[in-house]
């Protein structure tokens, strides 16, 4: 039988038709149930419970400014590299472990902290409200803020102290772990760019042949580029370490020398000089044998290494550091001590 078959009196529009001729019910399942009736919580009967939330807030708020300064604390404890096992998870990075357990548990204790507070001690007296224009009225700004008022009294906040500065101290702490984060953009120099490995008594190694430097093997005019004794290219801080020490050796008629602390620094005219450029740090590594400059290839910095090094073209904001040498009892060039000032480029701690 097909439905076009079917009677009209089972259709839906027969059953019940009223006087409009729409579908009356006796119930209405729409209809507003309205709220329930308050009933109250122990905390607002009973102080002595209310106290005992107030002792349990506090206590999640004190927890996160611990759990902050652990955070902190392992920051700086544990090295980077290290490895730990904890059951279950197995072999992990003791600082990202302790990192995310530490600021996990004081974001958890804030947040578990506000609820507890709002849900055991604030108001919850439901208020209805009904919907209105969305720019208010005078009177409903002077009720709005009569409410909050009320709300921020009901609240406790100005009477729970030890609620209230606890959980300032919590949200203050916080962002510090924010701030240690910062640490990460890179590694802090200390007194690395300071100091190189030239100290006194380390001979001159020619980076050509790979043996000591002598002041016979120093020809007027001629350019020679040394580093200091026991650095190895199989080292695993050769690039570093080469960075900072390389050495541009001279030789100059002693009568051509105009600084006087140039004169007094060098031996029987060989002057030793920093290679590494005082402005973005490339290597020198062209000399004018008549001149005695030396140019960046970079930006074309020069120096006039018969004075001082100092500068007398380019960007370069600096004369090149020199090193004082001698010869020791081998008859080798040999250094009298670190440079006297940091090489290469200024930077900010420098000073």
């Amino acid at each position: 039988m097909s439905s076009n078959e079917n009677s009209e009196e089972n259709l839906p529009s027969a059953q019940g038709e009223g006087e409009h001729g729409s579908v009356e019910r006796a119930d209405n399942p729409f209809a507003d149930p309205g709220l329930p009736a308050h009933r109250p919580r122990v905390q607002d009967i009973d102080e002595r419970a209310a106290r005992r939330s107030e002792r349990v807030v506090a206590f999640l708020f004190t927890l996160s400014m611990i759990a902050t300064i652990a955070f902190i604390a392992s920051y700086v404890a544990f090295p980077v590299d290290k490895i730990v096992y904890i059951f279950p998870f197995g072999h992990v990075s003791a600082l990202n472990f302790s990192l995310g357990l530490t600021l996990g548990v004081a974001l958890f204790c804030i947040g578990a902290g506000a609820v507890h507070w709002a849900r055991t001690l604030m108001s919850d007296v439901e208020t209805p409200a009904e919907r209105h224009p969305i720019e208010a009225d005078a009177e409903t700004k002077a009720q709005v803020l009569a409410d909050f008022k009320q709300g921020a009294e009901e609240s406790g906040f100005g009477r729970r102290k030890l609620i209230r500065n606890t959980m300032f101290g919590a949200m203050a702490m916080v962002p510090l772990a924010g701030v240690m984060l910062l640490r990460d953009l890179g590694p802090l120099p200390e007194k690395k760019l300071r100091t190189t490995l030239w100290a006194k008594g380390k001979v001159l190694i020619n980076m050509n042949t790979n043996e000591p430097l002598r002041p016979e093997d120093v020809a007027v005019g001629s350019l020679t580029f040394a580093m200091p004794e026991g650095l190895e290219e199989s080292d695993e801080d050769f690039q570093t370490q080469i960075a900072k020490a390389a050495l541009m050796i001279v030789r100059i008629q002693p009568e051509d020398i105009k600084d006087k602390q140039e004169r007094e620094w060098a031996h029987e005219g060989i002057v030793a000089y920093s290679k590494i450029c005082t402005h973005v740090g490339c290597p020198i590594s062209l000399y004018e044998q008549q001149t005695h400059h030396v140019l960046c290839p970079c930006h074309q910095s020069t120096f006039d290494l018969s004075d001082g090094a100092r500068v007398i073209f380019g960007p370069a904001g600096h004369a090149l550091p020199q090193l004082r040498i001698g010869v020791n009892g081998e008859g080798n060039l040999e250094a009298l001590g670190d440079f006297a000032e940091p090489v290469g480029p200024a930077f900010w701690e420098r000073g």
